[in-house]
């Protein structure tokens, strides 16, 4: 990014650092540090191994105190569905981190900061970076309220497919997804799904690749089939 502002990151994420520098690792890509340095040190994939693990631990713990009558199971498929690349971006694309990503020429001309798999790895070394400088309850703090504040709008989201194949079943209809919209050039797409039940639309959605629009189009069928 041209204009790489510490203050507006360190607003966006809702932490002051004391090592400023820390923070700025945690939003270099590889490629931004393999074109200036060529030292792949210099990128967030350490502080990316350090924040997965801290975030696995703060979201198991936050789930064996609020499900404590759930089996293992439940809580592992429960963790996955939290951690997960998706979840991991529609956090970072709520706190906006996308804006902030140093990038290389190349990965940001392709559309890099939408990419889920840049931002959910960004998100996880942010959130190393806040563990290292501000310690563990600061990073807890930081995991609450970007992944743990609506845990069953979150895990609907990410399971909507499969929740609104079982409701279709359960009443022997039929589901299909059908796209009726794409715009935006090759490398930065914007799909535009329809959900379709015994040829009826139920639910639209919209995101960077079928699969994600085809998610939101199913999370929105529930919700209107449920009157939410």
């Amino acid at each position: 990014m041209n204009n790489f502002d510490i203050g507006k990151l360190e607003n966006a994420i809702g932490c002051k650092f004391n090592d400023k520098t820390l923070l700025k690792k945690a939003v270099t890509h590889s490629s931004f540090a393999n074109e200036r340095s060529h030292n792949m040190l210099d990128c967030n994939e350490r502080l990316e191994f350090l924040g997965d693990a801290v975030l696995e631990l703060c979201v198991s713990e936050f789930l064996f105190e609020k499900y404590p009558s759930r089996p293992e199971g439940e809580l592992t498929k429960l963790r996955s569905q939290l951690v997960c690349e998706q979840s991991l971006a529609i956090s970072a694309r709520e706190i906006k981190l996308g804006d902030h990503l140093l990038l290389s020429k190349g990965e940001d001309q392709t559309g890099g900061r939408k990419r889920d798999s840049i931002l959910s790895d960004a998100f996880e070394a942010v959130i190393g970076a806040i563990y290292l400088d501000l310690g563990r309850e600061e990073a807890n703090a930081f995991i609450t309220r970007n992944v743990l504040n609506d845990v069953e709008s979150r895990q609907a989201i990410i399971d909507a497919k499969s929740i609104l194949q079982e409701m279709v079943q359960e009443k022997k209809q039929s589901l299909t997804y059908a796209v009726v919209d794409e715009s935006g050039p090759d490398h930065d797409k914007t799909f535009t799904v329809k959900a379709v039940i015994n040829g009826e639309d139920v639910g639209y959605g919209k995101g960077p690749s079928k699969k994600r629009a085809e998610q939101e189009a199913a999370y929105n069928a529930i919700r209107n089939i449920k009157n939410v």
